[in-house]
């Protein structure tokens, strides 16, 4: 099985904690070339120093905050101005505050459009160009299981994820004759610092202890314990490898079984 990445370049999204620093260590292991992408740069030094370079990578990083009109994109054009081979895309960015759909204002649907679809949007239309070049493209949208199962108190979130999804599966028909597989992982509940802001938001709503709400939520799922962000990033890493050429328009659940769908 070809799970090398030698010579490739991922761009990684969110890459400073959770599952976008997980994904960036896994690529970066396999043998990528990884730019990181985030708006905290004392994080982004801290995670380059992390990464492997036994295949003689020189990472890089990208300063941008998510959440600001605009930045993403001219972050994009500046960085590829200076390095214009990108082979693998790893969008993924931190959702929204939970609570109810019906108590959701107006500006926090556009504010999670903005910083989901449309800097997703934004990257692709500006690493396309170079996958198609290369002839080899890997695109993987880390979203939510909510994209097949709403999850109760993250109104916003489920709402948004679905429409990244399916703009997602667009993509996937359009670059196919490309070479270029664009793919989405649903994480679960997994060990994360939003995992750990969905157990304070249930357990103040419940009147339980964090730790309590949490064994409850275990006890849900068929594994019986939640995944780690090293677990999905392994999902992650292998649908970028030449092995997983054929895998594309799909969604993958890394969930421990809890989806209740198909």
């Amino acid at each position: 099985m070809n799970l090398d990445l030698t010579g490739k370049t991922a761009l990684v999204g969110g890459s400073t904690q959770g599952i976008g620093r997980a994904t960036a260590v896994e690529l970066a292991l396999l043998g990528a070339t990884v730019v990181l992408m985030a708006r905290n740069e004392a994080a982004l030094q801290q995670t380059i120093s992390d990464l492997a370079t036994n295949h003689g990578q020189v990472h890089h990083y990208i300063v941008a905050d998510f959440s600001q009109p605009g930045a993403v994109p001219a972050a994009i054009a500046d960085h590829l101005t200076k390095f214009p081979d990108l082979h693998i895309l790893i969008n993924n960015t931190g959702g929204p505050a939970g609570g109810p759909l019906i108590d959701a204002k107006p500006e926090e649907f556009v504010q999670t459009f903005h910083n989901h679809l449309l800097n997703n949007q934004a990257l692709v239309q500006a690493v396309v160009p170079a996958m198609q070049r290369a002839g080899f493209g890997r695109i993987v949208n880390i979203i939510s299981t909510s994209v097949k199962q709403p999850i109760i108190g993250l109104g916003v979130s489920n709402t948004i994820r679905g429409a990244v999804a399916q703009w997602a599966k667009t993509l996937s028909l359009e670059l196919g004759p490309s070479g270029i597989t664009v793919n989405n992982v649903l994480p679960g509940y997994t060990r994360t610092a939003r995992l750990d802001a969905v157990l304070a938001m249930r357990a103040k709503s419940s009147g339980q202890s964090p730790e309590d709400v949490a064994s409850q939520m275990e006890r849900e799922i068929p594994i019986g314990r939640f995944a780690t962000a090293e677990e999905v990033a392994a999902a992650v890493a292998f649908l970028c490898t030449p092995a997983a050429a054929s895998i594309s328009g799909i969604n993958v659940p890394v969930d421990g079984g809890k989806t209740g769908g198909l």
